[in-house]
C-alpha cells in the first residue's frame, strides 16, 4: 500500500493477496456489495474507486479480477456496478460511469429526476487503452482491445478491436470462417 492511501467504509473492501494500491488512492466500498479487488491486483497511484455516489442511496459495488492492473489517475464510479474480469490490463486516466441522470422533465431540475443504473462489464483479458470512458449499461466480451481515447456505451463482442467516440468495432481478433 502506497502512501497517503485513503480506505473508507473499510469492512466492505476486500483484497487479494499481492494485491497493490499506488500512491494517494481513494477507496470507498460504502455500497450493497463492496468493493472486492482479486489477487495480483495494481490500483495505479492517484485513482479513485468510489462504490456509492450518494448515502440516501447506496450503490452496487466494484469487482475486480485476479491479476488485473488498473493505471494511474483512474476513475471507478460503481453506483450502478462495475465487474472488471481477470487478466484486465489499462492504461492511465480511465473512467467507468455506471449511473445516468433522468432528465425528461423539463419543469424539474435534473438533479431532482432520479437515476438509472445498468452497471458495467469488462471480462476477462481485454485491454483498455488510456483515457477510455465506459458508459452505463455497457458490456465488453472477453478478449477484447479498446484503443485509447474512446467512449464505450453498448456492447463489444468478444475479441473485438474498437476505437472511437462512439466505440466502433474496426475488427476482431479471431480469424478463419467465423470470425
Amino acid at each position: 500500500v502506497g502512501s497517503s492511501v485513503v480506505l473508507r467504509n473499510r469492512r466492505l473492501i476486500h483484497f487479494g493477496r499481492a494485491a497493490t494500491i499506488g500512491h494517494h488512492v481513494l477507496i470507498d466500498g460504502l455500497s450493497h456489495n463492496g468493493v472486492v479487488i482479486g489477487e495480483s491486483v495494481n490500483i495505479g497511484p492517484y485513482s479513485i474507486i468510489e462504490a456509492t455516489g450518494v448515502v440516501s442511496n447506496l450503490g452496487i459495488g466494484c469487482h475486480i479480477g485476479d491479476h488485473s492492473g488498473i493505471g494511474a489517475y483512474s476513475f471507478i464510479g460503481a453506483a450502478g456496478g462495475v465487474h472488471i474480469g481477470n487478466d484486465v490490463i489499462m492504461g492511465q486516466y480511465v473512467s467507468f460511469h455506471s449511473e445516468n441522470h433522468r432528465f425528461e422533465d423539463i419543469d424539474r431540475p435534473i438533479r431532482k429526476q432520479g437515476i438509472t443504473r445498468q452497471g458495467i462489464v469488462v471480462e476477462d483479458d481485454c485491454w483498455i487503452g488510456a483515457k477510455v470512458t465506459f458508459l452505463d449499461g455497457c458490456r465488453v466480451g472477453k478478449g477484447s482491445v479498446i484503443a485509447a481515447g474512446t467512449v464505450v456505451r453498448g456492447n463489444i463482442p468478444p475479441y473485438s478491436i474498437a476505437a472511437g467516440v462512439p466505440a466502433k468495432i474496426l475488427k476482431s481478433r479471431k480469424s478463419g470462417p467465423d470470425a
